[in-house]
């Protein structure tokens, strides 16, 4: 057992009951339970009220510091840096959750002369350049934050291969101070059914945003012997539910599902599909592989080096009628699928397991910890 303390600084605007209600807090918390009895401390920083603390029964051994009175954001930061306190003494080290709102940990980090990790499941420059354009004010906004995190931390941590080239290309940064670790996924939970589900039923899981190109998905199954579940909110479930009555598609609209029940919508579906436009490295279809589904996935380039075509998935363009070739391909070899979703379970154990995940967070806390 190490003595360190860890840190977490959520990510601007979130909170234990953010995560909550949109069915994240026991796939965000997982890490930190099993790394717990490993060290000295966990404390959570988030930017929630004081209805956060309701969340201590389910956190046992993990401190939260919130913004009980409500503060405006520059006096709550204010606050964290002067009130004397346990975890901001000792052996400690801080974590980033995302970019947004790792400048508070990095600047405190600072103050107190300890280690900082910039940790970020995606990078929010190349998500504000697919939004916004490349050349917007806001990409350039979101470039210098992201360089000015990386460069002021001890490690950076990024979740793919492909982050880690941009991170080393475009940031400058020298390779050995990066540090690529996945998003983990509970290979226990998430685990192939025991019976075989609907041969014609799919599933996508996540925000109904224009991101993830579900409309395009919905265009792309039109007349086809298939039904949808889509499990997710946002502002597209209207205009979603909408086409698929226009095109007469089977569609089953979920909301936010809580993370326990979604093994149980995997295990009823025989695909998994993501036509994504951007993705960092998305949960939910390392989830799906997990289950041994074989999962279709749009071709981007974050995806590079986590689905390989036709082994642990299949990659397609993202317009309606690539979708809709790809679909009936897949649909339409069993052998094909069976051999994707075994590849699929197998790259999820030995690469994204929670228990793997938790010793290369434990290896990176002791190199931290030894300085």
């Amino acid at each position: 057992m190490m003595e360190t303390r860890l840190v977490l600084f959520f990510t601007q605007g979130m909170s234990l009951r953010k995560w909550e209600q949109g069915g994240l807090f026991e796939r965000e918390v997982a890490l930190y339970r099993q790394l717990r009895p490993h060290l000295g401390g966990i404390t959570f920083v988030t930017h929630g009220d004081r209805r956060d603390l309701e969340f201590a029964p389910r956190l046992p051994g993990i401190d939260i510091v919130c913004n009980r009175w409500n503060l405006p954001p520059d006096w709550y930061r204010r606050y964290l840096s002067w009130i004397p306190a346990h975890w901001k003494s000792g052996n400690v080290v801080f974590k980033s959750n995302q970019v947004r709102g790792a400048d508070w940990g990095l600047s405190l980090a600072r103050q107190i002369g300890c280690p900082f990790i910039a940790r970020c499941g995606y990078l929010l420059s190349d998500h504000v350049k697919w939004r916004d354009g490349a050349d917007s004010f806001a990409a350039r906004q979101a470039d210098a934050l992201e360089k000015a995190i990386f460069v002021g931390a001890d490690r950076v941590v990024v979740t793919t291969g492909a982050m880690q080239r941009i991170a080393v290309e475009g940031h400058g940064l020298a390779a050995e101070k990066i540090r690529v670790i996945p998003n983990y996924v509970d290979t226990e939970r998430f685990a192939p059914a025991d019976s075989p589900a609907p041969p014609n039923r799919l599933i996508s899981v996540g925000r109904l945003e224009p991101q993830k190109n579900l409309l395009a998905l919905v265009e792309a199954l039109a007349g086809l012997d298939v039904e949808l579940w889509l499990a997710g909110e946002g502002s597209l479930r209207e205009p979603i539910r909408q086409l698929a009555d226009s095109l007469r598609v089977p569609l089953r609209l979920f909301g936010v599902v809580p993370h326990a029940r979604l093994p149980e919508l995997l295990h009823q579906c025989a695909l998994m599909i993501l036509p994504s436009l951007w993705e960092g490295h998305p949960k939910t279809l390392l989830e799906a592989m997990a289950c041994g589904l074989p999962v279709i996935a749009g071709r981007i380039p974050a995806l590079h080096g986590v689905v390989t075509h036709r082994e642990n998935g299949f990659l397609c363009g993202t317009t309606p009628q690539e979708i809709r070739a790809a679909v009936l391909e897949v649909l339409g070899d069993a052998g094909l699928r069976e051999h994707m979703g075994g590849r699929a379970r197998q790259h999820a154990v030995e690469q994204l397991s929670l228990a793997r995940i938790v010793e290369r967070e434990l290896a990176l806390l002791r190199e931290l910890a030894g300085r």
